[in-house]
């Protein structure tokens, strides 16, 4: 029995032409020198040249998928948000997991914060949630990020990770001491993206239809159960295997085994903020659940797998200041900056219109009066007026503001965060430790002194001390005679 041949599609340029030759230059003769008029090849070799875009300078190795986010309990109560308005609502999401510090090319299985972002295609538009695996950060002021970040980065002499940069930092920034024993914690290595929490870290307000506000954190509980990795069995996935993690989800969704989160959220009526005890807006510390219970919302899961990891992992662009209905943002600093920072950024690696990629590009019409840039692949509004307010049926405004505004007072100029009772750098970092059991604050102290050790100024080693026992006595004293046994 013969077979069928198979119709193939004709291979085109760029332009839809059919290519002649896709095997051989078109050249002056059979030896001569080649052609700048064959399309073909100038069209092939100037993508190639541009087929990498710029990396992000945070959050650049990452991973994704697809899924839905299950409303199971009323919480309109809380927010008049759409797409959290009825039990059983189901709302598309896409969910990118990363590493911080690395580039595109590091292991996933390395001890640094995760990236947890998740973009929300809600019928009022896109809500972005960007968040890590970790409820707090490393500082709580946006003017502090490119300093921290460079002192985590390469150093630009050696062109590696130096503890020197790293712990200097940490030892002028006492606020980075709750991350920081985080970080150096048993959950400072999921074992995979499946079997970590995901947090939305910053401080949101929530606003119900009756105009009631709240201040809101976000909490994603792994259903699958908290896993890590010891430093030694790290090193060792990560030598044997760099994509780790992104296999790890990859599969796990081709195989049918949709990883999923329990939503909740803590909330604080908007007129208990300014007595709480601590700032609530402080990105380096928590609301303990005693005083703020959990309140659960739904269920998010992931069953889809990306088609093409460029397109819709790399291409992928959350920002915080894309808010719904319902939802909007809070006095907290890092939050403010990183309200402008995201989208900036974004414009910047993939252009002024990344919010019409397919992965970026909201399920609810979006019309207004944004035209041109580089890479407008629509009918850029076809003749239709490009201003606001017009005569001629264009898009108007609402009148009716997404959240509530935020009361201010005071002077305009620099100030540090006002005080509350309890704040103070060390509290929520020595309350940490005490929460471990024995076996987890030692392997925590033995973590912190393998990188301490290295440190070749004895006044930030020094300086690091004092900060971890100013947290807990028992923890300055762990942690000075690991770095002497080190050393």
């Amino acid at each position: 029995m013969t077979s069928r041949p198979i119709e193939r599609p004709t291979l085109t340029t760029e332009s839809g032409a059919p290519v002649a030759d896709n095997q051989n230059s078109a050249s002056a003769g059979p030896g001569g020198p080649l052609l700048i008029q064959d399309q073909q090849l100038i069209e092939k070799l100037a993508r190639f040249n541009r087929e990498r875009i710029p990396e992000r300078v945070v959050h650049a190795r990452g991973a994704g998928a697809y899924g839905y986010l299950e409303v199971t309990d009323d919480v309109t109560s809380y927010t008049h948000a759409a797409f959290l308005n009825e039990i059983g609502k189901r709302t598309e999401v896409f969910l990118r997991f990363s590493t911080v510090a690395d580039s595109l090319g590091g292991a996933d299985a390395v001890r640094d914060p995760r990236g947890f972002a998740v973009k929300f295609y809600t019928e009022e538009g896109n809500y972005d949630l960007v968040g890590n695996n970790t409820p707090v950060f490393f500082i709580k002021d946006p003017l502090k990020f490119p300093d921290f970040i460079h002192s985590q980065k390469r150093d630009p002499f050696t062109g590696v990770q130096e503890p020197d940069n790293v712990w200097d930092f940490w030892s002028h920034s006492p606020e980075a001491l709750h991350q920081v024993t985080w970080l150096m914690g048993d959950r400072g290595i999921p074992a995979s993206y499946r079997h970590m929490d995901g947090f939305g870290s910053h401080t949101y307000q929530w606003v119900n239809a009756e105009g009631q506000a709240y201040w809101v954190k976000y909490h994603f509980k792994t259903d699958q159960g908290i896993r890590c990795l010891t430093s030694s069995e790290a090193a060792e996935l990560a030598g044997k295997d760099a994509n780790s993690h992104q296999q790890d989800l990859h599969r796990a969704i081709e195989r049918g085994l949709f990883p999923s989160w329990t939503l909740y959220v803590q909330l604080m009526p908007v007129e208990e903020a300014a007595s709480y005890r601590f700032n609530p807006f402080d990105l380096t510390k928590v609301w303990p659940h005693a005083d703020y219970p959990r309140i659960k919302v739904g269920k998010l899961v992931l069953d889809r797998n990306p088609e093409n990891i460029f397109g819709e992992v790399e291409q992928a662009a959350f920002s915080p200041n894309n808010f719904v209905p319902g939802i909007g943002p809070s006095p907290d600093k890092m939050l403010q900056g990183r309200l402008f920072a995201y989208g900036d950024a974004h414009r910047y690696r993939l252009g002024v219109n990344h919010t019409q990629l397919p992965v970026n590009a909201p399920h609810a019409k979006a019309t207004n009066n944004g035209r041109d840039g580089a890479m407008r692949f629509d009918g850029n509004g076809g003749r239709a007026k490009n201003y606001e307010p017009d005569s001629f049926g264009g898009p108007v405004q609402t009148n009716r503001p997404l959240a509530q505004g935020i009361d201010v007072t005071g002077q305009a100029g620099a100030h540090a965060p006002v005080a509350h009772r309890d704040d103070n750098d060390f509290v929520q970092a020595g309350a940490l430790y005490r929460l471990m059991d024995a076996a987890a604050q030692a392997r925590l102290v033995a973590n912190i002194a393998g990188g301490l050790s290295k440190v070749s100024d004895d006044a930030i080693v020094q300086r690091m001390i004092g900060y971890f026992s100013a947290a807990d006595p028992a923890y300055g004293h762990a942690v000075e005679t690991a770095v002497k046994e080190h050393r």
